[in-house]
């Protein structure tokens, strides 16, 4: 078979198999009575092999040796065909969503086009203080993506830029709370973490709505974080996950603290006061966490408080009940009416006093 007939069935154009020929690939195992290069069966099987292992990612190098070598295993080959192809599809991603996220900031130029590259570029810093510039100067300058700054918090490591890209985050135009959503359900800890911390400094609704659904995450450190932002909103949802935490000895301080501010409110501070004193009773609570517990009551107003510290007065724990003897002083110092001078009479040591004193004196 001649090489143009060669070219029309096998979709082989005659410049490649000329190609393939000087490279010893594959030769045509005869020529005409007119010098024709005249190929057969077998060479033409060759050639399909040569297309089937081109369509693999091979180079025509590899192709020689895998044809032409009897002890060339495929597997290793195979391998760094599937590396290599990962890391191109990965090359490939990478871009795709560069170009999308530029896109998406809407430039109405190939300025605008270069700062958000710019900006992007920085984010991905290897340097912190490059990527902490990066994320102050994206609320001022070109429109970054919201999922370029999400993507930078959910990884961002150093605590002054993911505070700065919080930052960043809360002053953006869109709501970025359902992208931080996604985040909680990370199968990795510190990006979940790093999800419900960016959604506690997120206002509106939207982000008190993903908060209140991560008090049934099953990571203690995101039911805590969460309980802690709705605390301070007044979200009575957070009590029994503040007094766990208080329990618990996780940022037990900072849940007393959450627990004092949801007791503003009469029929909080009683339910309040009522979980506490019901976990201090209970016979798995350890004294260091009954301890917790009595210390959290000071925050608590009302006469359900009150009654709990009068009764722990006679704790067997020493501990418990001196902490609740100082506590019921306090709230009685703090009651005590103030005691009004007279008309006409000054309170002693005052500078008028100190005076009359210097002038009785020799």
């Amino acid at each position: 078979m001649l090489i143009g007939e060669v070219a029309r069935r096998s979709g082989v154009s005659a410049r490649m198999l000329r190609h393939y020929e000087s490279l010893g690939l594959v030769r045509p195992s005869g020529r005409t009575g007119s010098g024709y290069r005249e190929y057969s069966q077998d060479d033409i099987r060759r050639i399909f092999h040569i297309e089937s292992l081109r369509s693999l990612g091979l180079s025509l190098r590899e192709i020689g040796r895998a044809l032409d070598e009897p002890g060339f295993a495929p597997s290793a080959l195979v391998d760094d065909l599937v590396r290599r192809t990962r890391e191109r599809i990965a090359a490939e991603t990478e871009l795709l969503t560069r170009l999308r996220r530029i896109d998406a900031a809407g430039p109405a130029g190939w300025e605008d086009v270069l700062q958000v590259v710019a900006l992007l570029q920085a984010l991905g810093s290897k340097s912190a203080d490059t990527r902490q510039r990066a994320a102050l100067s994206s609320a001022h300058e070109a429109a970054v993506p919201m999922e370029a700054l999400v993507e930078a918090v959910l990884s961002e490591a150093d605590h002054n830029v993911a505070g700065a890209l919080r930052w960043a985050l809360a002053r953006a135009g869109d709501d970025p709370a359902p992208l931080l959503a996604e985040g909680l359900a990370s199968p990795v800890a510190a990006v979940r973490e790093r999800a419900v911390k960016a959604l506690a400094e997120l206002p509106g609704g939207e982000a008190g709505a993903r908060l209140r659904h991560a008090l049934d995450s099953p990571d203690a450190v995101v039911r805590g974080h969460a309980a802690l932002a709705l605390g301070t909103r007044g979200v009575g949802e957070a009590v029994p996950t503040l007094i766990d935490m208080v329990v618990e000895g996780r940022n037990d301080t900072d849940a007393a603290d959450a627990l004092s501010v949801l007791a503003a409110d009469t029929a909080t501070a009683d339910r309040i006061a009522q979980g506490l004193v019901g976990r201090i009773a209970h016979d798995t609570t350890e004294a260091p966490a009954r301890g917790r517990l009595t210390q959290a009551l000071a925050g608590i107003p009302g006469a359900r408080a009150s009654g709990a510290l009068v009764a722990l007065i006679e704790d067997e724990d020493r501990a418990v009940a001196l902490t609740a003897t100082y506590l019921l002083r306090l709230r009685a110092v703090g009651d005590a009416p103030a005691e009004k001078p007279s008309t006409g009479s000054r309170a002693p040591g005052t500078i008028a006093d100190r005076d009359e004193q210097r002038t009785v004196d020799p």
